[in-house]
Formats: C-alpha cells, structure tokens, sequence
C-alpha cells in the first residue's frame, strides 16, 4: 500500500507538470482530445480508486468512486449544481461515467482543488467508502490537493454530452513521460510554429467578427435613426393630444364648476322640499296615529260585540238541536196519536152503528112490551130484555166517555202542534237572525282588512319619509376623492372605470353596480341609484302596491 501511493503520488506530480507546462507553452483553452489532459484525468481516477471498498450487490461487486463524490454535494453546497448536471445527462448510466463527468465540471470551474480539499478534511465519512491505508486518507492525499491548486491557470473548455464516459478505458500513457531532448526541442518548435498559427487564425477570426459587428452596429446605427424620428413624431403627435386634453380638461373644469353649482342649488331647494314634506309627513302621522286609536279601539268593541254573537249562535245553534229532537219527538208521537185516534173513529163508528141497532132494537121491544105489556107469560121475557137494555146502556156510557177522552186528547194534541208551528216559526227567525248577523260579521272583517291595507300604506309612506329625512342627514354626499375602489364589487376606479353617485344613498360605485334608474320622492324625474338601493325600492313599492 506504501509503495503504491508513492507510485501514485509521483504520477501524480508528473502528469501536472507535463499538463501544466505544456498547456502554458501552447497558449490556448485546452479541449477534451488534448493527451496531457486526459492523462491526467486517468491518474486521478487511479488515485481516488486506491483502497476503495467493494460493493457486494445481486448482480456482482460494484468499485465506484461516484459514491465518495456525491458525498461533496452535502458537504459543499456550491457543487450541488455539478451533481445535478451529472445526474440529469442522458448518455451516462454508470457511476464512473458520472465521477468523470464530475471530474471534467469541476476542472472548467477551477475548483477542483477546494473540492477535493473539503473531501479529504471529512476522513470521518470517507471511512466508509475507503480501506485504511488508501492514498486519499493518508498523507499522499493532501499532498495531490496541494499541487491541483496550479491548475488554476488552465483554461478548459471539454464538450462532456458527447462523449462515451461509460466505456473509456483508464490506462496511463508512460511513453509520454519518457521523451529524449532532441524530440522535446522539435517538439518545443512544433508547439511554437502552432502557436504562432492559432494567433493568426484567432486574429483573422477576430477580423471578421468585428467586421460583422461593425456592420451590425451600422445597421442598428441607422434603425434607431428611423425610431428616433418615429419617435420625434410621436412626441409632436403626443404633445398635440397633451394640449387638446388641456384644453379639454380646462372645459370638463368649467362645466363640473357649473354642474355642482346647479346641484348645490337644487340641494337647497331639495332640502326645502324635504323640510315641508317632513312637516306634512308629522302632520299625517299625528292623524294617522289618531286615526289608528280610533280604529284599534271600534276593532277591540268589534271583535267583544263579534265574541258575544258568536256565544249566543251557539247557544242558539244548541237550541236548534234540542227543538229538532223535540219536533222529530212531537212529530212520532202525533204520528201515533193520529193512528190512535182512526182507530178510535172507526171504534166510535162501530159503537154508533150498534147504538143505531140497539135503539132500533129497542124501539122493536118497546113496541113489544107495550103491545104485550098485560100478558102475564111474558114478564120473564120483559125482565131479561130490561135487564139487556141496561147493560146495552152501560156499554153506551163507556163508549161516550172514552170518546170524550180521545177528544180531549185529540184537542191536546192539535194545541202541542199548533205550539211545535210557532216554535218552527221561531226558528225560521233565528235563522234568518244569524244569517244578517253573520253578514255583519262579514262587513265589519271587511271594514277591517280595509283599515289594516290603509294603515300599512301610511306606515309605508311613513318609511318613505324616514328614508328621505335619512338620505339627507344621515347619509352624507360621499365626495369624489374619499372613494378609490367601487362600494359593491370592490373594483378599483380609473380612467375607463368612471364614478357614479347613488342619488338615494350618496355612496359612490361603478357603471356596471348602478346602472339603474328609478323615480325618488326628492327628485320629481328618474335618477341613477345602485343595485342595492333599486331592489330595495322595487320590494318596499310591490309591498305597498299589494
């Protein structure tokens, strides 16, 4: 391990020597096919590979030194672009294709060495990626550090997307260290001779460049000749608009002077209005409010005369009920007395009939007991016929008196009809009673509703001049300057988003949030209010019109 970091570390000191040297004598930015450069590149990579761990995976063992570099991106925030670079180029799949991509961004950058410095003064970390005994945890490692400081002088231009970093194959070229003098002065020549060379082409390159800048510069030369005129004109063209805009704002002046003016007396004769209309609005209220005790009073004797006819229809609605029983009882049991009293009239007709056969019967005997009066034999017969008379007689006096019973109670009978007529009588007056006072009742809710629609209508009215009394004391004329942005939609005013007062409240909004008109007690025709006020004023009038 000893002899191979002495190895290593004369390498080292060689290829820098060689690199810096050469690249000194041939005074140009080095590309990535110059050999002095990539030897270079292939003994760093030997000497970071020195000692390093083996990653055992599924595949195999994995030895890459992309590992310990990726490291720098934490411990170095600005080489954090490098790693991103490296990470987002599309040809490089491997870890030592990324590590030389690494190594080539942080030569271009010249930092290199303050890389790998800040690298090798975390030996704690690098523990864990190297062996013990490794070139870049010993001395040997801040030694290397030390002399790629001078590279710093190099100016590296390397093309790092094209190239095939994968597959490059890291073997030290010794042939270029081991060169006798005589080859190293044609040599020494050769690079003068290139030298010389690549000045004159640089110097024609140079030629040429400023040839097509100098035609560029004549043609930008001789556009802005033709924009400063445009602009010369556009500044006269300006400036007349500037004056005529003046000249305009100077008549707008004038005409707001006069506008506000004529508002200002139209406010007095306004408020003047508004001052009688508010005397003749307590005038009305103070009769309204009279008008309203009135008429809450004649309601409250009303609704007291309306419950005390409602109590008596239902008494007398009870006693409709309870005479309907009674009739409907009156009439079965006259129904049933009238069937009685046929019966009896047929009963009397038979008695009558048998009274007439009786007293034929007994004028027959009469005649017989007179005729045979003196004849002895028929005195038994005399004695069995009185004895039939009078029994004859008895019947007939028990058929008169129960025939002057069902008179009396066919008498009786027609004077509970001739009461149940007066009662239906009675009832048909009570019916045509309640039907007037039901249609009083009617009247009165009538009177009523109509008082109730009138008094809304004054309250209305009444509101309508709050509103009005409101608009000009409480809400004050907002002035121009106080608002900067619209009240509704928030929108801040400018030239093509103009104010606009509302005429019923004073608040200031765009065109759009009061474009309505409406007719208001304060002003005899149609003036601009917003929309808040306009839905208002529509709902408050549907209310009154209904």
């Amino acid at each position: 391990m000893v002899v191979e970091r002495s190895n290593l570390l004369s390498m080292m000191k060689l290829s820098i020597k060689v690199l810096i040297q050469s690249s000194l004598s041939l005074g140009r930015t080095l590309d990535s096919e110059y050999p002095p450069l990539q030897q270079f590149f292939v003994v760093l990579e030997h000497c970071l590979k020195h000692g390093l761990k083996v990653k055992k995976t599924f595949i195999g063992q994995n030895k890459s030194i992309w590992a310990p570099l990726e490291l720098m991106e934490k411990l170095c925030p600005e080489s954090a672009d490098i790693a991103t670079s490296v990470r987002d180029m599309p040809g490089i799949k491997t870890g030592l294709g990324r590590a030389r991509a690494w190594l080539h961004l942080a030569l271009m950058q010249k930092k290199i060495a303050d890389y790998m410095k800040v690298l090798i003064n975390r030996r704690d970390l690098l523990g864990e990626f190297y062996n013990p005994g490794a070139l870049i945890m010993e001395e040997e490692g801040a030694v290397i550090v030390g002399m790629l400081v001078g590279l710093n002088v190099i100016d590296a231009n390397l093309c790092v997307k094209g190239e095939d970093l994968d597959s490059q194959v890291g073997v030290i070229d010794f042939s270029m260290y081991l060169k006798d003098p005589q080859a190293t002065e044609n040599t020494q020549d050769d690079s003068k001779m290139t030298a010389i060379l690549d000045q004159k082409h640089y110097i024609e390159e140079l030629n040429r460049h400023l040839s097509c800048t100098v035609t560029d510069l004549q043609a930008k030369m001789d556009s802005l000749e033709k924009t400063n005129s445009k602009l010369i004109e556009e500044l006269t063209a300006a400036t007349d608009r500037i004056n005529a805009l003046r000249e305009e704002q100077e008549q707008l002046k004038q005409e707001n002077a006069n506008i506000l003016q004529s508002s200002q007396r139209k406010e007095e004769v306004t408020l003047q209005d508004s001052q009688v209309e508010l005397e003749t609005y307590r005038q009305t209220r103070q009769g309204l409010d009279e008008m309203y005790s009135v008429v809450w009073k004649q309601y409250k004797e009303e609704k007291r005369i309306r419950q005390e006819l409602q109590k008596e229809l239902e008494l007398q609605i009870g006693l409709k009920q309870e005479m309907e029983v009674a009739m409907k009882l009156l009439e079965k049991d006259t129904h049933e007395k009238q069937d009685t009293l046929v019966v009896l009239r047929q009963q009397l007709d038979q008695v009558k009939n048998l009274n007439l056969q009786m007293f034929n019967k007994a004028q027959v005997l009469h005649l017989i007991i007179f005729f045979r009066f003196n004849c002895c034999f028929c005195s038994l017969f005399r004695a069995g016929l009185e004895s039939e008379l009078s029994t004859e007689k008895e019947q007939r006096q028990n058929l008169q008196r129960e025939l002057h019973r069902e008179q009396d109670n066919s008498a009786e009978l027609r004077t509970q009809l001739q009461q149940l007529q007066g009662l239906q009588t009675e009832l048909l007056d009570l019916r045509q009673e309640k039907k007037q006072l039901q249609q009083l009742c009617e009247e009165q809710e009538q009177a009523l509703q109509d008082m109730g629609l009138h008094l809304s209508q004054s309250k209305l009215k009444m509101e309508d001049f709050k509103e009005v009394n409101k608009a000009l004391k409480g809400h004050a004329w907002l002035k121009d300057d106080e608002a900067t942005q619209c009240k509704q939609c928030q929108k801040e005013f400018s030239i093509s988003r103009r104010k606009h007062h509302c005429r019923n409240c004073g608040d200031i909004y765009c065109n759009s949030c009061s474009s309505n008109e409406l007719a208001l007690p304060s002003f005899p025709r149609p003036v601009r209010v917003c929309d808040i006020c306009h839905s208002l004023l529509l709902q408050r009038s549907s209310i009154g019109s209904s």
